[in-house]
């Protein structure tokens, strides 16, 4: 196998290792003794503010500290530096004695998590030609998935076995030896073709801030995300409390809809690779459309059979999304600056959505049932989504254009909010844009 798909299999089994840290959290406040531990009981503001924490972390380390290790460094030694930060948190949280303590700890996580996906992205942008680029992303975009299927139920059995301190140091280990050894071995440092300087912080960020339509880029990101951390913060609280399933199979049951996503993942990939760089968005508007769709029908279903079924649609669509943001990136940010332009969009993206499972956590608590909380989520998921449509629209038309066209010309009465000018190739090709925004009639309903 070559070196640089070497590197692609180290970077997905570091997500997924990754992914378990990130949602351990999930399940563990579902175990007595934790909670009482750190004085959580049933205060479902208070849980939802362990996610939180960690969110604000990494928005904050991706936006910020990617354009330091992008700039000083290579992505081998940023990824070897943050491991093993994220192993010592591992190992010093079942010691703190506090809530506070593990607020703090949470945070330092998150950003020793933050720069991972940014680092990622400028690897594969550094190894694979602009028309090979969509495979790679979806490979490592299914880490996202499987270190969701594969965390629940593997910390639901490590708290079995080991109970919740034991969970925490055999995860320190998983991260220290098996994520830092693959990195370490197989991940390849950047070949150096010249002798020119890397440009500093300071012109790195400013680089990736001149990202062609970095802003709705972000806007894509943010309603992701904003899914994303939403549903995997919540479904087991969601299954075992609502539903009275038992710890092991609540588990098991969290994994099925981020595994079912895996086929939908890679065949993101497999398109964008079959796309042209300027059709990328149309995944944008399909998986959107289609995962807005499931959300809705989720919201409005009664029986446990649809339930499910809409819940694990909901999934495979927007997983069909996963490798079309990178890609977005990897095409139109410089070159020198492409880790920091995802670390923008990521951070960004990451900071907005850190507040979804607080606010859950706060519906939660005044409610009183984990659905209240569980289907606020859904509904600012398939708002984000149906905004997700025309933004995927002005931005496709925008990247792919060679003349110049104005926002006035559209149907779409957003057109007044958004004045700026875009490029068109041909007449009849932006009225073919312009027929997939939708109508004031739509938008008002």
């Amino acid at each position: 196998m070559a070196a640089r798909w070497q590197g692609v299999i180290a970077l997905l089994l570091l997500i997924i290792i990754s992914y378990v840290d990130r949602v351990n959290i999930s399940v563990m406040i579902l175990n007595p003794e934790f909670a009482a531990h750190f004085q959580l009981n049933e205060n479902r503001m208070l849980q939802g503010m362990l996610m939180t924490c960690f969110l604000l972390g990494y928005g904050f380390s991706a936006l910020l500290l990617t354009p330091v290790i992008e700039s000083r460094w290579h992505y081998r030694q940023g990824l070897l530096s943050s491991i093993a930060i994220w192993a010592l948190v591992c190992a010093i949280s079942p010691l703190l004695g506090s809530l506070l303590g593990m607020l703090i700890a949470r945070i330092v996580l998150g950003v020793a998590e933050g720069p991972l996906f940014s680092l990622k992205t400028r690897f594969i942008n550094d190894n694979f030609a602009a028309d090979e680029i969509g495979k790679p992303n979806a490979l490592t975009a299914l880490g996202v998935s499987l270190g969701l299927a594969v965390g629940f139920p593997l910390v639901t059995w490590l708290m079995a076995h080991v109970g919740w301190i034991g969970s925490f140091y055999a995860l320190a280990l998983l991260n220290l030896l098996l994520g830092g050894g693959l990195i370490w071995r197989f991940l390849p440092a950047p070949q150096v073709t010249s002798q020119r300087a890397k440009p500093g912080f300071s012109q790195t960020f400013a680089l990736a801030w001149r990202t062609p339509l970095l802003g709705w880029i972000l806007l894509v990101e943010i309603a992701t995300l904003s899914y994303l951390w939403g549903s995997s913060a919540w479904l087991p609280a969601w299954l075992r409390d609502e539903h009275h399933f038992s710890l092991q199979a609540t588990g098991l049951l969290a994994a099925v809809p981020f595994l079912l996503s895996l086929g939908s993942k890679f065949l993101g990939g497999v398109l964008l690779d079959k796309m042209r760089p300027e059709q990328a968005p149309l995944l944008f508007i399909i998986g959107g459309l289609l995962t807005a769709g499931s959300v809705l029908a989720l919201m409005l279903s009664q029986q446990p059979a649809m339930l499910a079924l809409f819940m694990l649609a909901a999934n495979v669509f927007w997983g069909l999304q996963g490798a079309a943001i990178p890609a977005v990136v990897q095409h139109h940010a410089p070159r020198e600056a492409v880790g920091s332009a995802y670390g923008i969009i990521n951070g960004i993206g990451n900071i907005c959505a850190a507040f979804i499972p607080l606010l859950m956590g706060v519906v939660m608590k005044s409610v009183g049932s984990v659905s209240s909380g569980f289907f606020r989520s859904g509904g600012i998921a398939a708002d984000h989504a149906v905004r997700r449509r025309r933004t995927a629209a002005a931005y496709a038309s925008r990247s792919s254009s060679k003349r110049v066209y104005t926002l006035n010309k559209l149907q779409d009465k957003t057109a007044s909010r958004f004045e700026q000018r875009l490029r068109w190739p041909r007449k009849d090709e932006a009225q073919g844009w312009a027929d997939l925004l939708p109508t004031p009639m739509q938008l008002e309903v």
